[in-house]
């Protein structure tokens, strides 16, 4: 994690933004300037006119900052390899309002990889939010999809929203209920 205690920057390029919590897409335009307050998992949150906003980390290069690299598997890696590159993938997802990956705080129930006859593969996820009502549900899932699809020969990610069981503070990792006090 890297604090950037409120580094200024200014947009030099017409970028995509998620308002934070709401989950509403914009595209903040050049010239429009604000503080970077956090970046984690190659995505920045940044505030803008009294908002936060979330940019991700393949657009870093909007406000000044390096673009994040794509995963990278072995060659012949096996379905394994993948899992773990796809468990790797969402330990770079946080949700902007709690500065923990997704894995850590619980938030992933299963993920499984399957061949495809033809050489790729699809990953299934599933996953729950702290609380049903979050407004980043959708944001989170379409973070976990695209950054999983970034992995070498996955062709298709399926992302399963689910509240069953409900999430809990007992489902954290030991290091996120440390992080949070919540031990």
């Amino acid at each position: 994690m890297r604090s950037y205690d409120n580094e200024p920057f200014v947009v030099n390029r017409e970028v995509r933004a998620v308002i934070v919590p709401a989950g509403t897409e914009l595209t903040l335009q050049p010239g429009t300037s604000g503080y970077i307050t956090q970046a984690l998992g190659g995505s920045f949150t940044v505030y803008v006119e009294g908002n936060l906003f979330r940019i991700s980390g393949e657009d870093a290069d909007a406000i000044g900052k390096e673009r994040v690299a794509p995963p990278e598997l072995p060659p012949n890696a096996t379905e394994d390899d993948v899992l773990k590159l796809a468990w790797d993938q969402m330990r770079t997802c946080y949700d902007p309002e709690i500065p923990i990956n997704i894995v850590d705080l619980g938030l992933v129930y299963d993920c499984g990889v399957q061949a495809n006859e033809d050489g790729t593969r699809s990953v299934e996820v599933k996953l729950t939010l702290t609380a049903p009502g979050c407004g980043m549900g959708e944001i989170l899932v379409d973070d976990v999809r695209d950054k999983i699809e970034r992995i070498p020969t996955v062709k298709e990610v399926r992302v399963e929203l689910t509240f069953d069981p409900p999430w809990n503070q007992s489902m954290m990792s030991e290091a996120a209920r440390l992080q949070t006090g919540m031990y």
